[in-house]
């Protein structure tokens, strides 16, 4: 018997190492495993894509509706691409490496995105924006934090929004309705 710890099971390429489908396999497990044991979901439940993000688990517990989900989708793809063409650093980098690459110490292409392109970006962040801030002015009154701060903090930063107050999650649902609206969803 060779020395060493025993041989994981799985398919395997003739030179010994495992392929590509079985270490996804493996790491899919691992995942799907983590979220059962964490948000107390089924393994079929655990699946489901929404649970990676802190917006997409307000819509697995259908605390808001699909389209609003999907305004803070294309509001979050919106963020990241307005940030990465300006230069502007992630609020919430996953990694150091990331980091490096979004920063441009290495990795990234010398090239720069045509003007009209960075322009049409920055109008639709601009809007956004606007959308979002005319949400804090109509409910200023309201109690609860301001809808901006609620949209930032779970679509930008990924901050669980599970255990906030009814009046948080109702902010929230404004702003994403304000997001509905603006993109046309």
């Amino acid at each position: 018997m060779a020395p060493g710890r025993k041989r994981k099971p799985g398919k395997r390429y003739p030179c010994g190492k495992r392929t590509k489908q079985q270490l996804e396999m493996d790491a899919m497990s691992t995942v799907i495993d983590a979220r059962r044991r964490h948000f107390g979901v089924t393994a079929k439940q655990a699946k489901d894509e929404r649970l990676g993000t802190a917006l997409g688990r307000l819509a697995f517990r259908e605390m808001i509706s699909e389209t609003q989900y999907q305004a803070g989708v294309a509001f979050a793809q919106l963020y990241r691409d307005h940030h990465a063409t300006v230069g502007l650093p992630s609020p919430s980098p996953r990694s150091v490496a990331g980091l490096l690459i979004n920063e441009g110490i290495f990795g990234t292409t010398p090239s720069e995105p045509a003007a009209e392109v960075v322009e049409k970006l920055k109008r639709r962040f601009r809007d956004a924006t606007d959308v979002l801030d005319g949400c804090d002015r109509e409910h200023r009154l309201s109690p609860g934090k301001r809808p901006t701060l609620l949209v930032y903090r779970v679509i930008c930063t990924d901050q669980d929004a599970l255990h906030w107050s009814e009046d948080d999650i109702g902010n929230l649902r404004v702003a994403l309705n304000a997001l509905v609206r603006l993109f046309r969803l």
